[in-house]
């Protein structure tokens, strides 16, 4: 099968927490929800929303409260910056983000908002 054929989607994304409860009840806040685990060393729990999009929390950042080494710090290294979540409203996102207490960290002009998980991962919620 040629590679330009292979892949069919996206399976989900990978994303290196410190505290699988807290980060679970943030990603909570935009419609996941918990599929399967913890399981394994590392205590991988998936996450699944509506629109088929998984994550997989996995539970190994060794503190609380650190840089994000791709977003935070001024030497810049190879790795995915954040994911981006397709919303309908930006107006409307900021509105809601504002109620359950969860600051903007950016701008994509009119057409996007970043935020922070708790571990400092950027998810751009855009609506273009």
């Amino acid at each position: 099968m040629p590679l330009q054929t292979a892949v069919s989607g996206l399976a989900h994304i990978g994303i290196r927490v410190h505290d699988r409860a807290r980060s679970q009840q943030f990603y909570e806040l935009f419609g996941f929800k918990h599929a399967w685990g913890p399981f394994g060393p590392e205590q991988v729990t998936a996450l699944l929303h509506p629109s088929g999009l998984e994550i997989n929390l996995i539970v190994n950042a060794p503190q609380p409260a650190s840089p994000n080494i791709l977003m935070d710090v001024p030497e810049k290294h190879a790795g995915f910056t954040h994911i981006a979540l397709k919303i309908g409203n930006v107006a409307a996102m900021e509105a809601d983000l504002s109620s359950a207490g969860i600051p903007i960290s950016g701008r994509r002009g009119k057409d996007a908002v970043f935020v922070r998980d708790p571990d400092g991962n950027v998810l751009e919620l855009a609506a273009d």
